[in-house]
């Protein structure tokens, strides 16, 4: 059956089959923080919980920076993939490493410059949390380049599909930062400064469990000076700073609301927003995760200018996440209790009272984050810049600072909580002011929130997309694009070749593919006319399979093997292969 737009199954099982993976690299740092704020709560005292909120607005900066490299990285690099230049993605990730290297030593010099000076007396003139403070920015000095450099590569891997070997180095992140918080902390009482050593150790492990798949060289991404071009640096932060905005802008936030919560509330107010923070970001990790799979296929999608797809990525993360989101909130409020026990015991404390508020207002505005994440990744990738630096306003700033100033000497520490849920309504409805702003008119559907250009990729009229979940679906392919061709001006020997070549191709797929193990599997066939071009694209979950390779061993004598490959060889003007995301994606075009 003719299809206008294609079924969504193969696109929803690789975004979720990419999922897992996101989530845990974006929980990794979420861990360290659980791990060093039970660690400092239980082992340190209070004020390792304050050095840790004070550090933060710190942590947060080098972690924009980093966002910036990995955001561009990965949108340029997808991009790329998207138009098979293999020597561009080498350009962008060898640009990258250097970038991060060049963060890495800079903030590192700058840290260490603070505490032998003294400056860190602008963050506190409490002399008992400062003796902490030094020591915790002195041990997380040392996980800086690890953790840049990690943070690419984890986003590289899942590129080549290697999700395997992040998972391995998260899980080991994990584990090596808690025998460290062992040894430190607890043996060797070495206060905060072992729990920043104890984290950066376990960065070091992580950078290296990835490391050695590119040393190796077996990665389709490798360092290439000779593929460096000078604009690629320039590339990836064009793509990248619009989205690491937000980061940046909540440095400040974050300085503007640690000045509110000691000046209104005091140590207590410090401690339990460092206790529901360092739980709740290990629920963050599900919208970042999200966020994260989004960006990868929007990159692809933009370079492909694949309209549809790129529509169902944003109804995919947007409408699922919210449903995730909504569940995991959920949990967290119903054991705000629980969750505050792991801190503190004494429910007649101050700092206990405090901290179970944060868990139960805090999760509200998660939900309401999916959208304005996803929103920030799409106009990063297109060029939507205003759209971008509005947010990163709105959410960096204006949002939670702006609220926190009018709510917090009213409400106290609650004030900073109920900022953080009105933020959220504040960013989605910028998405919404920027459509009807740019439509001119109120937006009806995702098509009007995204302002997709009518230029970008090929009308709905001008393509057919058919999915084959069966092996009884190959019939009858042919003569549905054959149809279509010739309903579009294309000539009858195009039409028939186009047909005939994408129907053989398919049935190739099939025969080898969906019987090459127990899974489900599913072609997508997709075929447009632009220009007087014929495109044909075949994205399949099987099995690597490379039709040039297939053609290339086929025995010349035999007039049979193969006959769709050869066909389809035959008669293109190009054909491109690649493995992106898991997906084999062939495109054809005639």
């Amino acid at each position: 059956m003719r299809k206008r737009g294609a079924d969504t199954g193969l696109l929803t099982r690789l975004f979720f089959r990419l999922l897992p993976l996101q989530v845990l690299l974006a929980a990794t740092g979420a861990v360290n923080g659980i791990i060093s704020s039970l660690f400092a709560s239980n082992n340190v005292g209070n004020e390792a919980m304050s050095a840790i909120g004070l550090y933060g607005p710190a942590n947060m900066f080098i972690s924009a920076v980093g966002l910036m490299l990995t955001g561009g990285a990965v949108l340029k690099c997808g991009e790329y993939m998207g138009r098979d230049q293999v020597d561009r993605t080498r350009g962008i990730f060898t640009a990258s490493l250097f970038a991060a290297a060049a963060v890495a030593a800079v903030s590192i010099a700058a840290l260490l410059i603070m505490v032998v000076t003294g400056l860190t007396r602008g963050l506190t003139n409490d002399e008992a949390v400062r003796g902490p403070l030094n020591g915790y920015i002195v041990g997380q000095a040392a996980g800086i380049l690890p953790m840049l450099l990690g943070q690419l590569l984890s986003a590289f891997l899942s590129l080549e599909n290697r999700k395997k070997l992040s998972m391995l180095a998260g899980i080991v992140f994990i584990f090596v930062n808690l025998a460290m918080n062992i040894l430190f902390v607890s043996v060797l009482k070495l206060g905060a400064l072992g729990l920043a050593l104890a984290s950066s150790v376990g960065m070091w492990a992580f950078f290296g469990v990835q490391a050695w798949y590119y040393l190796s060289g077996k990665s389709m991404l490798k360092f290439s000076r000779k593929d460096l071009e000078r604009k690629d640096l320039l590339d990836i932060l064009r793509v990248g700073y619009p989205g690491a905005l937000c980061n940046g802008y909540q440095t400040i936030r974050g300085l503007v609301v640690n000045m509110l919560i000691v000046k209104y509330v005091g140590s207590a107010g410090l401690s339990s927003f460092a206790a529901s923070g360092a739980i709740l970001g290990i629920f963050w990790a599900v919208p970042a995760g999200i966020q994260a799979v989004s960006r990868m296929l929007m990159g692809v999608y933009l370079g492909e200018e694949d309209r549809s797809s790129l529509k169902e990525v944003m109804r995919i993360g947007i409408g699922k996440g919210i449903l995730i989101q909504a569940a995991f909130s959920a949990l967290i409020i119903l054991l705000a209790e629980p969750l505050t026990r792991l801190y503190y015991r004494d429910p007649s404390q101050e700092v206990y009272i405090l901290t179970v508020m944060g868990f139960r207002i805090l999760p509200l505005c998660m939900m309401l984050s999916v959208v304005s994440m996803h929103f920030t990744s799409y106009a990063q990738a297109s060029g939507k810049n205003v759209l971008v630096h509005t947010l990163s306003v709105v959410d960096g700033v204006i949002g939670v600072a702006g609220f926190s100033l009018l709510l917090v000497p009213a409400i106290g520490m609650n004030g900073v909580y109920w900022a953080n849920v009105l933020n959220g309504v504040a960013c989605a409805l910028v998405v919404l002011v920027y459509a009807w702003a740019a439509l001119r008119r109120f937006p009806r559907n995702l098509d009007d929130l995204m302002v997709i250009p009518d230029s970008f990729g090929v009308a709905a009229e001008d393509r057919i997309d058919i999915s084959i979940r069966e092996i009884a679906g190959v019939e009858n392919v042919s003569q549905q694009v054959i149809d279509f061709c010739r309903e579009h001006g294309v000539d009858a020997r195009r039409s028939y070749f186009a047909g005939l070549a994408l129907e053989e191709m398919a049935g190739n797929v099939v025969e080898h593919g969906f019987r090459g193990d127990d899974r489900p599997h599913a072609i997508d066939l997709r075929v447009a006319v632009k220009e007087n071009d014929v495109i044909m694209r075949i994205n399949d979950d099987c099995l690597p399979f490379d039709p040039e390779e297939r053609r290339q061993i086929a025995d010349p004598e035999d007039g049979i093997g193969n006959v769709g490959i050869r066909l389809a060889y035959g008669c293109a003007k190009e054909i491109r292969h690649q493995v992106i995301l898991g997906l084999n994606v062939t495109t054809i075009r005639l």
